[in-house]
């Protein structure tokens, strides 16, 4: 009979006598501790600002205390693993706080700038017949929607149209072909696409054409890799048990294609739709070359010029006049309205995602 012996309870988990002494737990930050030491960074640099020290050093010396400051706080009292999570937190958040500076002053500076010409005029009359103060961007505003218009509505049935055919059918050398041409058309420069709409408006009409069907046409050829890739990358992550599920009942394929799989990826193909309208709708190389410049309003696409919104304050920057203040503000104005055009499209996009969208419940 063998006996085994217990260690005595109030001796577990204690160290001997004269044994090693246990090891110190990892302290705890405060809460607010980044804060802290952001706080203390940009006290000092405002400090040395004072003095005269080249603010552009100092800008580089505040990223480099901040993160400095706080890994080495985190070290002494958190240990060097949870210090350099927090170190890498502030990289990143001092990164992200990087790039928000120019886009914070772009948006300040067009906001700035344009709104002061952002009157009921500017949306009301025209150029015809102006010559220094007054006039608007009429003929731009009503000229840039209907040359995008023409340009989404060919260029979003054949992008998604080319976008099901590569997720749902295409599996051989022309799914292949396709896909590598997209690619190509993704990276082209704007120019090329008025390039290939001149050359194509010529070839039919003859030389020295100018309509707004061309322009559309151009911004077409940039709009359409946008949409077949960014709805394609949506199809892709529709989970195929939907589409099994939708089988089993006896449903067709393209009937499940439309009710299915669309369906369920509206809300991303509305997104992709929104991107791609707003990659080209601020494009001033290719109207250039095929819208040309107008003062008047122009609402036929199919006959003569047309302005756009690109283009008008493109020439009202390069060529002001004898008075260039007045031509200068509607510049900014004009690339105010465009950004409001871009934020409305946004918005829309997201009504889309929330009507449409599943319901999970």
């Amino acid at each position: 009979m063998t006996t085994s012996t217990s260690e005595p309870t109030g001796t577990v988990g204690t160290e001997k006598a004269g044994g090693p002494s246990p090891a110190r737990r990892p302290g705890k930050l405060p809460p607010r501790a980044a804060w802290i030491v952001l706080g203390v960074a940009t006290a000092v640099a405002l400090l040395l600002l004072l003095t005269g020290t080249n603010p552009a050093l100092l800008a580089v010396g505040l990223v480099v205390a901040n993160v400095g400051g706080i890994y080495m706080w985190s070290r002494l009292v958190e240990g060097p693993r949870a210090a350099k999570d927090r170190m890498v937190t502030a990289i990143v958040t001092t990164s992200f706080a990087i790039a928000m500076i120019p886009l914070v002053s772009l948006l300040y500076t067009v906001v700035s700038r344009g709104s002061e010409r952002m009157d009921g005029a500017f949306f009301t009359n025209s150029m015809l017949g102006v010559v220094g103060e007054g006039g608007g961007a009429y003929h731009a505003i009503i000229g840039t929607l209907i040359v995008t218009g023409l340009a989404a509505l060919i260029s979003v049935p054949i992008g998604i149209m080319t976008a099901v055919y590569l997720v749902e059918y295409g599996k051989g050398r022309l799914a292949r072909a396709i896909t590598f041409l997209v690619d190509v058309m993704t990276g082209i420069p704007s120019i090329v696409a008025g390039l290939f709409a001149v050359a194509l408006f010529q070839l039919l009409f003859g030389p020295g054409i100018r309509l707004g069907i061309m322009g559309a046409v151009a911004l077409t050829v940039l709009m359409i890799p946008v949409v077949v890739r960014s709805v394609e990358e949506m199809l892709k992550i529709v989970p195929n048990e939907l589409r099994e599920a939708s089988y089993a009942l006896g449903v067709s394929k393209w009937r499940t294609i439309v009710k299915v799989v669309l369906r369920t990826s509206v809300a991303g193909i509305a997104t992709g739709i929104t991107l791609s309208i707003a990659r080209v709708i601020g494009e001033t190389a290719p109207l250039l070359i095929t819208l040309g410049a107008v003062t008047g309003v122009n609402l036929n696409p199919f006959d003569g010029r047309m302005a756009s919104l690109p283009v008008f304050s493109y020439y009202s920057y390069v060529a002001p006049g004898a008075s260039p203040e007045p031509s200068i503000d509607r510049a900014w104005a004009a690339a105010l309205v465009l950004m409001l055009i871009v934020m409305a499209l946004s918005l829309f996009a997201r009504l889309i995602s929330y009507l449409f969208s599943p319901k999970t419940r």
